[in-house]
């Protein structure tokens, strides 16, 4: 399990270094595609769509592709009206499917996009920014660097549960070591790139507030996705990747960090 999981892993840093260096449509492609993957998986688990009913899981899928649309002929302004379109569809399939489909689905169809396609985006709409070649790579220091560094300090000082019910193995200690450890990271890595940057101020010190705050960010997305799964009884929610599972189980806390590294830049570079 080991090994199958250090290979899809490599593939993964792999697939991540040519799409995000290649940017514009092969980025805004890969992440269309993952939003889309991702968002069946999620349909599938809370029950949403099934081989019988896949109507209101249409309807999350092209408003899926609207929202990209609108990002890739660069009209983030109608971003809202999106959401709208998205809203109105589900429950135009609602309204006249009914009793089909029960209140809770069309709000979760709704919610599914949000949580997924739109929260995925901002990878792409990190990477459009000024300097964003470099600032993308700190949505992933503060996801998956932060979960390896959580994990190396948890293994070895890890004593205080951080939250028992929902993931024994999480720590406290754990954690401090994770959000440290992603701002380190992020430090080093503004260290390594400073010259390359055409931002004004100290961004080695903006790169470490950055991801000290999207480490924090991110273990609620990594809880988060683990609660969705303890509410429907499932380890998994896929099998693409082998020894990690689906696309929301290794890019669960990378949803929440992407539109807050986003948001941070904007502000603080």
């Amino acid at each position: 399990m080991f090994k199958t999981r250090l290979l899809s892993g490599i593939v993964l840093v792999i697939l991540a270094l040519v799409t995000i260096i290649s940017g514009g449509t092969v980025l805004w492609a890969t992440c269309l595609i993952l939003s889309l993957i991702g968002l069946h998986e999620l349909y599938r688990a809370v029950g949403i769509e099934s081989p019988q009913n896949k109507m209101l899981a249409l309807a999350g899928y092209v408003g899926t592709a609207v929202h990209y649309l609108i990002l890739l002929f660069q009209k983030e302004t109608y971003s809202m009206i999106s959401m709208v379109f998205i809203l109105v569809l589900t429950m135009f399939v609602y309204v006249f499917a009914f009793p089909k489909y029960r209140s809770e689905q069309v709000m979760g169809t709704f919610f599914g996009v949000m949580y997924v396609a739109v929260m995925l985006s901002y990878i792409y709409q990190t990477r459009m920014l000024e300097d964003g070649a470099f600032l993308v790579w700190l949505i992933f220091f503060c996801s998956w660097g932060c979960d390896t560094c959580a994990y190396c300090v948890g293994v070895l000082f890890g004593k205080h549960k951080m939250s028992p019910k929902l993931s024994p193995k999480k720590s406290v200690e754990g954690a401090v070591g994770g959000v440290i450890g992603a701002g380190i990271l992020g430090a080093v890595y503004a260290a390594a790139v400073s010259s390359h940057l055409t931002a004004h101020g100290n961004p080695i010190l903006v790169y470490a507030v950055i991801c000290i705050v999207g480490a924090l960010i991110s273990m609620v997305g990594d809880l988060a996705a683990s609660a969705i799964k303890r509410n429907h009884d499932i380890k998994d929610y896929g099998k693409l990747i082998p020894g990690h599972g689906g696309i929301l189980d290794r890019f669960d806390s990378v949803i929440f960090t992407a539109p807050m590294i986003y948001f941070l830049a904007t502000a603080l570079m």
